[in-house]
């Protein structure tokens, strides 16, 4: 399957798990039911498969389980990539799909990374990453003021 297929497979699943604790859970189970109904599933079966993943979710972050969480998102994140491989045209409606239960996502295949320093004061350049090769820093120190020594006036 096409790298952009997984991608979206991958983020579909993370948005429909998510889904399954929101408020808005009813309006998202109906459209991915359809979805997969359009795939040649029965839409009953569907529906009664996504209510127990929700139930087992529920349970599972009831109890503080991110394995069993994450074993819930790994089988639809499958069960999407098998209806994704059946019918690549599919990729635009579960686009769509996305777009609707989780507007805030970003983009398939995009990351956001987010660095916090913390633990001092800083008093220059902070590198984060795994390899600086051939980097060039023109940094000059802040003068720093000293505080006063005891017995100087």
């Amino acid at each position: 399957m096409e790298p952009e297929l997984t991608a979206l497979a991958m983020s579909a699943a993370t948005a429909m798990v998510s889904a399954m604790v929101g408020e808005a859970w009813t309006q998202a189970s109906e459209r991915i039911t359809g979805f997969f109904g359009r795939r040649g599933r029965d839409p009953e079966a569907v529906s009664a498969e996504l209510e127990e993943s929700r139930a087992e979710l529920v349970a599972a972050e009831a109890e503080q389980d991110t394995a069993l969480a994450e074993d819930i998102e790994s089988e639809w994140r499958l069960r999407l990539s098998r209806a994704l491989r059946a019918d690549p045209a599919a990729a635009a409606e579960l686009r769509a799909l996305l777009a609707e239960i989780a507007p805030e996502a970003p983009p398939a295949g995009s990351v956001t990374v987010n660095n916090t320093i913390s633990g001092g004061t800083q008093h220059g350049p902070v590198f984060q990453g795994e390899r600086f090769d051939g980097t060039t820093i023109n940094w000059t120190p802040p003068q720093v003021p000293q505080p006063p020594q005891p017995g100087a006036s």
